[in-house]
């Protein structure tokens, strides 16, 4: 008769233990590592808070149109030249045949993030910043 060493219904090579920081300590400090490094914070993708790749930049006066788009989506950001102090601020962003979407108010360093669907769509944006504008025509068609 063998006997069988180990624990009751545990695996064999390490039990549940080893299963439980795999599976929490593991990426808990894989997360302080990166909010002590501060890399994923650093990330001018991170800023915007859109996904996708960067499709068009329109600089003016007071600061810059950031439009990304990803396979479906279009996204659109206004970021100030100068953060600081609150001012009046607006992104819009519409997709050809439908309706536009906006985000305004008095922010000090972006207006934004705005999506909308748009595959197989063109758009367009526009944007705000202490009465300077840019925006763009039909794009990204």
């Amino acid at each position: 008769m063998t006997r069988r060493t180990g624990r009751a219904g545990g695996n064999e090579r390490g039990g549940p233990r080893r299963t439980l920081v795999r599976l929490f300590v593991l990426p808990l400090l894989a997360a302080v590592g990166l909010v002590l490094t501060g890399t994923a914070a650093n990330s001018a993708d991170a800023a915007t808070a859109c996904a996708g790749r960067p499709a068009r930049t329109v600089p003016f006066k007071t600061g810059e149109l950031r439009i990304f788009k990803s396979r479906a989506y279009a996204c659109a950001v206004a970021v100030a030249k100068k953060p600081g102090s609150r001012r009046p601020m607006s992104v819009t962003l519409q997709p050809r045949g439908g309706s536009p979407v906006t985000d305004s108010g008095r922010y000090t360093a972006q207006a934004g993030p705005v999506t909308v669907h748009a595959l197989n769509r063109c758009v367009r944006a526009s944007a705000t910043i202490s009465g300077k504008s840019g925006s763009t025509g039909w794009i990204l068609c």
